[in-house]
């Protein structure tokens, strides 16, 4: 049986008195393109933020490459998360720093590469997300917003990472340039040979660059097939939620 790039089993976190995973469980294999769905609150960016060590999960385990993630910490977390790139949500740019600064970041701070090396690889990347070399001098303030999530992508995958997280990376795009940074995500992980796993409400970018779609309701994964099969199946959260209608099973909090 094959070991699953990500596995997520049996998950809990809660703050307070809010529960927010109930028990996820999720496989995600080498190579695969998977996309989580669901509304506000329902658990995405937390289900993240565990896998990448920022929270503690209450119980259950988190493994990559079959090795337990779970609660490491200092340098075995810094080992695992060199392995994952990350979108951000409003590509989340440093200012203060030029554009090849920002893409090599990781590099320079991470693997203590030479900042004539770094500059270099940056350069190369930002060719890889259809920018060119004039750009790298720039700062963030002087890109529009297309520019930046571009950006951000090329710094999510300067490393060459085997497993890429993209929160909401279409969120303030118009339709044009969203449709663009979806077509350069699915060829960027498909160049790389890499894992993705996404988080968004955005059902264009879903058929654009999931393969599998899996849906969070209430802390929990409550359905899960391939990108093909959120139009033809009998869900009918999955329904509400693709359709986009305010009356059905999904209660919003209001």
């Amino acid at each position: 049986m094959t070991t699953a790039k990500i596995s997520i089993r049996d998950l809990y976190k809660s703050f307070g008195k809010k529960h927010v995973l109930n028990g996820v469980n999720l496989n995600i294999q080498q190579g695969e393109s998977v996309v989580i769905i669901g509304g506000s609150g329902t658990g995405k960016s937390v289900l993240l933020k565990n896998i990448l060590g920022l929270q503690e999960p209450d119980k259950g385990q988190i493994l990559i490459n079959g090795e337990d993630t779970t609660h490491i910490s200092g340098s075995a977390r810094e080992k695992a998360n060199a392995k994952i790139g990350m979108l951000f949500q409003g590509a989340a740019l440093f200012d203060s720093l030029p554009v090849w600064e920002n893409v090599s970041f990781g590099l320079i701070q991470g693997q203590h590469i030479s900042r004539t090396d770094a500059k270099s690889i940056a350069i190369e990347t930002l060719g890889k997300v259809g920018l060119s070399k004039d750009v790298a001098d720039l700062y963030p303030i002087e890109l529009s917003g297309g520019m930046q999530k571009r950006v951000g992508l090329a710094r999510a995958i300067a490393a060459k990472p085997d497993i890429i997280f993209f929160d909401e990376p279409t969120t303030g795009l118009d339709p044009i340039m969203a449709d663009v940074i979806n077509e350069l995500i699915v060829k960027c992980v498909r160049d790389l040979g890499a894992t993705a796993l996404s988080i968004t409400h955005d059902m264009a970018s879903v058929r654009k660059i999931a393969d599998r779609v899996v849906m969070l309701y209430q802390g929990k994964v409550i359905w899960s097939g391939s990108v093909k099969d959120i139009d033809r199946t009998d869900n009918a959260y999955v329904l509400q939620f693709v359709q986009g209608l305010s009356k059905g099973p999904i209660q919003l909090a209001v």
